[in-house]
């Protein structure tokens, strides 16, 4: 066994994955859960009674506030994450996330008390974005920062790998639920379960990170020169460019991944006419070859460079963009099936490299906030109105609009890309 093998499998890096991958994982299964419940029921339950389609605009208008409050969560733990370290940081976003999704249980219904409901959903909706802000770029840094040589990408991808196990986890209670509950019961109370259930998961999340320590990286920078003092006002100064192209960088994924899996389930469950246990299970068969994208590209970013692999899962996305309207609204769920898997299996090539892609832009001292900030304000661009902007188009012209919907986003994420190239190795 080589050096680089025995420190790849060493305990201490084992347990780095881990709690990189783990809170990722709760992290996406918090946030998942709230994009299902909002494609399903929180539409008639959290607004006054109107059309159906009104109603799911207005339940896909709170699921973009977290994306809103994303930004914000990036530059406050951001700010912590650079000064006083990673690992803290990460503990208090996980926990802020995690109260959020929890207290969304036991919110009283529009029915209950009046414009109360939808304030205080909006209110949770936020805090689950503002702790998810500072979230994803702590965790990347995590494990990119404690990677051997060579091994950026393949570390990087463990946050990465978060999103599907989250999402198996969110949709597959969900689907049982669907099984084990009448549609009434469901709706009563049935709905609340994943949300309740959030706390095992944080807890477990909490349990792994706490046995971490800090990484070499920032030790390191710490050792060398004083923090920054407002890393935020830092990272626009120096490093506009990273900022403003790595915002770009990552709205293909954003824009793939909510378009596949909100909007595919409200538009499948009723434009398709399709009940919700069916395409929860295409959804669930499709969701695998997002895993497989992501450890490709891990691989592949290693092999050669994370940029490259990322320009190439634009062109692909290209292509996804451009099927959509013919295989979405074939009226076959094998089709059906058949572009969501490559729909997610491109999406691994746009979001698989970014944990080691974002960090390479920015020094260690303004790292945790640089990445976080352009991953979380690209989130907007490409995430947080995407399924309220694609139902609008659909209602409208079909399917093909969206289709071009997620072309525009791909090119948006190339015309970042191709100019950017990553400074920073330590």
């Amino acid at each position: 066994m080589t050096t680089t093998d025995a420190a790849v499998g060493s305990a201490s890096n084992r347990r780095v994955l881990a709690a990189s991958l783990v809170g990722t994982a709760v992290e996406f299964y918090d946030f998942y859960i709230y994009a299902t419940a909002a494609a399903l029921v929180f539409g008639p339950l959290f607004f006054p009674s109107a059309s159906p389609t009104a109603q799911l605009m207005s339940s896909y208008a709170t699921f973009a506030v977290a994306f809103f409050a994303r930004p914000v969560g990036a530059a406050f733990f951001g700010h912590f994450g650079d000064r006083i370290g990673r690992k803290s940081t990460l503990v208090a976003s996980l926990m802020t996330m995690g109260v959020s999704t929890l207290l969304i249980a036991f919110l009283p219904t529009y029915a209950m008390v009046g414009w109360v409901a939808p304030a205080l959903l909006c209110l949770l909706r936020f805090g689950q974005g503002f702790g998810l802000g500072g979230e994803w770029g702590g965790a990347a840094l995590l494990a990119v920062e404690n990677a051997p040589p060579g091994w950026k990408a393949r570390f990087g991808m463990f946050p990465q790998l978060g999103a599907p196990v989250g999402f198996i986890a969110a949709n597959g209670l969900f689907l049982l639920l669907g099984l084990g509950l009448s549609p009434e019961d469901f709706q009563d109370w049935g709905w609340r379960l994943p949300f309740l259930a959030s706390a095992i998961l944080v807890g477990l999340g909490l349990w792994v990170r706490l046995k971490i320590g800090e990484t070499p990286a920032f030790r390191k920078a710490a050792a060398e020169a004083e923090p920054s003092h407002v890393p935020i006002a830092e990272a626009i100064r120096r490093h506009p460019g990273e900022l403003l192209c790595g915002t770009f960088a990552v709205v293909a994924c954003f824009a793939i991944f909510y378009l596949s899996t909100a909007f595919a389930l409200g538009y499948g469950t009723t434009a398709l006419g399709y009940s919700r246990e069916t395409f929860l299970m295409v959804q669930l068969g499709a969701i695998v070859f997002l895993a497989a994208g992501i450890v490709a590209a891990g691989w592949w970013s290693d092999m050669s460079n994370p940029r490259r692999v990322l320009i190439a899962g634009c062109f692909a996305t290209l292509a996804v963009g451009a099927t959509m309207g013919t295989m979405m609204g074939a009226g076959s769920l094998v089709l059906i099936w058949a572009w969501l898997s490559l729909a997610l299996f491109a999406m691994g090539f746009v979001y698989g490299p970014l944990g080691a892609f974002l960090p390479s832009l920015f020094p260690p001292r303004v790292r945790y906030t640089g990445a976080s900030i352009a991953f979380n304000v690209g989130g907007i661009i490409g995430g947080g109105l995407a399924p309220m902007a694609a139902q609008l188009l659909a209602d409208r012209g079909g399917l093909a609009p969206v289709g071009f919907y997620l072309v525009a986003a791909a090119v948006l994420s190339l015309a970042g890309l191709l100019p950017l190239k990553p400074k920073h190795a330590d």
